[in-house]
């Protein structure tokens, strides 16, 4: 499979914005889905997901949840994190990514092995 992130962008703090990742193939039910972001100097880090094994079900980061939302279109094989209330410390290049690991490390970055080239999304204050 190979993905492709967009919808990146500059937004102010309490702005909106979605971001999307569109599958080459079928992806859901057949790959844990997740959603990355690396912040500069910091590590990649979890922000939501979907287990291959999960069917809707979506998983996000603490620090994320009541902000940002998970959806998929499984017709398009793509993928969409709706991020509101953004937040300043919400910049980083985020990054989309399939992998085969157990629904229990769905938050670790390690068990993914396809990774989109990643979106800039930007927040100032």
């Amino acid at each position: 499979v190979q993905l492709q992130a967009s919808g990146g962008g500059s937004v102010q703090a309490g702005d909106s914005l979605r971001v999307s990742c569109a599958a080459s193939e079928r992806a859901f039910g057949r790959y844990n889905m997740g959603w990355f972001r690396q912040a500069p100097g910091k590590e990649r880090e979890f922000v939501c997901g979907y287990s291959k094994s999960g069917g809707l079900n979506t998983w996000c980061a603490d620090s994320v949840k009541g902000r940002f939302t998970l959806s998929r279109d499984t017709a398009l094989n793509t993928m969409y994190l709706q991020m509101n209330n953004l937040k300043p410390e919400d910049t980083a290049v985020y990054f989309c990514a399939a992998g085969l690991g157990p629904t229990g490390l769905l938050r670790q970055s390690s068990t993914y092995k396809t990774w989109g080239q990643g979106t800039l999304v930007t927040v100032s204050s």
